[in-house]
């Protein structure tokens, strides 16, 4: 009997329209399955009754936790795989999507192949390269369990005194759209008939991408991070959109909000933006993430009225909560708000729906556990040699200075020595520079590296 209602679950039927297992799925599901579905928890904060009592969804990484140190791919794959058993036993046995901050190369994990930073990519002008870059990202962060990947980041920078610049692939929006071809390379590529805006993963060697940090943190007054972009809706349309258009095309499947304003409103919270732009008018279909506890910047001091943050978020168009460590409290604040109508349960349903969506396409219900034949080609010479062409494409040589009768370079050619001097001279931690192993960035042999 317990065999032919499985057989019915058309939700476990991997041969069926993607869109008809998650309404099957939906239809099956409480409303604690559903908030849980919307709940993304840290790893240090996850437990087997975490998955089992209250149905969480998503767990994440942030950059330096660690499950121990100098912790290689298989051991983060035992640590995912443990909380993706936990997820599997609950009763619908939904799997988790676990996300991480690859953002050049697995660069949270020892011994992963290190890709240049999106500034330097930018500098290459070699889309193909950074397509390539993302393959071998996607094969390496597989190999540690995770399905997920923060990138990339599609900020166009208008003022080199923001202090994230280096995650930017540079100031022409053109420039930014021609990068975007990481999504590919993590993804794969759709085939031409694809939906523009649905979701799309290639296969078990492919991750899912998320494209951010959605509007305008480049862009912000004077550089300030997390600052506010003071533009009108068509500098938007103009300078900021357009790489989101590419990443749309391409199948990306997961936008994350950005923590900055745009005139005054905090994107987390901004409902034009977010819903009727994003979603209703660009199409897109899969799931709207918030950043590291975006909701709690949404108030004065940051955290307090949490149950306005997430009422103001959620509606707005947030579908996944980072929440990252106070999930119990995000759960019971959320049951009450829908439970008194103030978020509906038509806006549960479409944020649980696009989460489904993204779940069913990655092949996450076939194949929920890491596959450790791909552990080799972490740190391999070819994704070793691949990071090497980056580097060298990726050099910039300064303009001389004004004194043409000394000019600086080129540098004579019969000189014994050259003196490279600093504290960035030969350090591989500065040399790798922020999100490497911690989300700061370290000095000292922090990796395998040369």
């Amino acid at each position: 009997m317990v065999v032919k209602e499985e057989s019915s679950c058309v939700y476990k039927n991997g041969d069926a329209p993607v869109e008809a297992r998650v309404k099957d799925l939906l239809s099956r599901m409480t409303l604690p399955e559903k908030i849980g579905q919307m709940t993304q928890i840290e790893r240090r904060v996850a437990s087997h009754a975490a998955f089992t009592d209250f149905f969480i969804g998503s767990v994440l990484n942030a950059g330096g936790s660690v499950p121990f140190e100098d912790a290689k791919s298989s051991d983060w794959a035992d640590m995912i795989d443990s909380f993706q058993r936990s997820a599997l036993a609950s009763r619908l046995g939904i799997p988790i999507i676990y996300g991480t901050d690859a953002v050049h190369g697995n660069n949270n994990v020892y011994g992963a192949t290190v890709f240049p930073h999106n500034i330097g990519l930018g500098a290459t002008r070699d889309a193909d390269l950074v397509r390539r870059i993302g393959a071998a990202t996607a094969l390496e962060v597989r190999a540690s369990g995770a399905h997920w990947a923060f990138a990339p980041c599609v900020a166009v920078l208008r003022d080199p005194r923001w202090g994230r610049c280096y995650e930017s692939y540079g100031e022409d929006p053109g420039l930014v759209c021609e990068m975007t071809s990481l999504v590919s390379g993590l993804q794969g590529v759709p085939p031409e008939e694809h939906l523009n805006g649905y979701p799309f993963v290639a296969g078990r060697n492919n991750v899912v991408a998320c494209v951010k940090h959605f509007v305008g943190d480049g862009g912000t007054d004077k550089g300030i991070n997390e600052g506010n972009t003071i533009a009108s809706y068509e500098d938007l349309e103009k300078i900021h959109i357009p790489p989101y258009l590419k990443c749309l095309a391409q199948g990306v499947s997961t936008v994350m909000a950005s923590y900055s304003s745009w005139n005054g409103t905090r994107l987390h919270a901004d409902r034009f933006l977010l819903t009727e732009i994003l979603k209703e008018k660009l199409g897109f279909k899969g799931f709207l993430v918030s950043d590291w506890e975006g909701l709690d910047r949404l108030s004065e001091p940051q955290g307090s009225n949490y149950r306005y943050c997430i009422k103001t978020a959620v509606n707005a168009g947030i579908d996944m909560v980072m929440v990252p460590f106070k999930y119990e409290q995000f759960i019971q604040d959320m049951t009450d708000l829908v439970e008194s109508g103030e978020i509906s349960m038509a806006r549960v349903n479409d944020a649980v729906e696009r989460i489904l969506r993204v779940k069913f396409v990655a092949g996450l219900f076939e194949y929920p556990l890491t596959d450790r034949s791909l552990l080799p080609t972490v740190g391999c010479k070819e994704h070793r040699e691949l990071a090497q062409e980056a580097v060298r494409k990726s050099l910039v040589l300064l303009k001389n200075g004004k004194n043409a009768d000394k000019p600086f370079l080129p540098l004579d050619r019969n000189a014994k020595r050259i003196l490279v001097t600093g504290t960035h001279a030969d350090d591989l931690g500065y040399q790798c520079g922020g999100w490497t192993k911690t989300w700061f960035g370290l000095s000292g042999r922090i990796t395998i590296g040369n």
